[in-house]
């Protein structure tokens, strides 16, 4: 077989992983495949490579529709770690806060966000003082609940108060298969699921009209809910404004402005 091996000597970072794919394995099989981990040690994972194929249209809608069964199969509250987990979370390069217990969450959405999403990159280097003043005053009025919204139906049909998501669903993340599409690479924890379709826009996803519409079928979502895709993606570009600079805040406060 031949095997992709990983390493990164970052503590925990490795086992957050294999402990989020195995999470993303614990649901239904109507949900998403997820690479599997072949072996581990503390530091290193070592998984299948998988051979990739351009996705069709009929992918995506099968990426769609499973995808709404992944995020169904729920978490016990928002910013729930896998189980098993070690450690602090991770979002690629930036750390990622996951509050052990529902005690240590937030039960509104918006106050979590704000606290937890996009509290933790507010005094990036790449924010002047008056840039970070608009993003204070999206983070207040999310506290507020006025964006505060539903999971999707699945979700609340299982009696979930959290969607399991992948937690960095771009579309690097996504490996398309003769098979259909297979997760990697997550940054797994309880959340929001339109957070991750949210994701699969920032860097563009092949046939991604069809994705939502397909999810939009099996697990009706929220009212607004397309409007709300860009105040979804401000945690993903916070994080790229902390790690990479100016060169992602024109984007940000475009949305952070429309919404604060």
């Amino acid at each position: 077989m031949n095997t992709f091996r990983k390493s990164d000597h970052r503590p925990g970072r490795i086992l957050y992983e294999v402990a989020g794919l195995a999470w993303l394995t614990d649901v239904p099989s109507s949900a998403v495949p997820v690479v599997p981990v072949l072996n581990h040690g503390a530091d290193w994972l070592e998984e299948p490579r998988l051979d990739e194929v351009v996705p069709t249209l009929a992918a995506a809608e099968q990426f769609g529709r499973a995808l709404a069964h992944t995020h169904a199969a729920g978490a016990t509250h928002l910013g729930a770690p896998p189980p098993n987990n070690e450690g602090e979370g991770w979002m690629g390069l930036a750390r990622l806060p996951l509050p052990e217990t529902p005690e240590k969450s937030m039960t509104s959405w918006g106050a979590f966000y704000a606290r937890d999403r996009l509290g933790p990159y507010l005094d990036a280097p790449a924010f002047t003082v008056s840039e970070r003043s608009v993003l204070d005053r999206l983070c207040e009025k999310l506290t507020s609940g006025v964006y505060d919204h539903d999971q999707p139906a699945l979700v609340r049909a299982n009696g979930h108060p959290a969607a399991r998501t992948h937690g960095d669903l771009w579309n690097g993340n996504i490996l398309w298969t003769s098979s259909g599409a297979t997760l990697i690479d997550p940054a797994a924890q309880g959340g929001h699921a339109e957070e991750d379709l949210a994701a699969l826009a920032v860097f563009g996803t092949p046939h991604l009209q069809r994705i939502w519409a397909a999810y939009n079928e099996e697990s009706p979502l929220a009212d607004g809910w397309r409007e709300r895709m860009a105040l979804h993606q401000m945690h993903m570009l916070m994080v790229h404004c902390q790690l990479f600079g100016r060169g992602y805040v024109p984007e940000t406060l475009a949305i952070a402005r429309m919404w604060a």
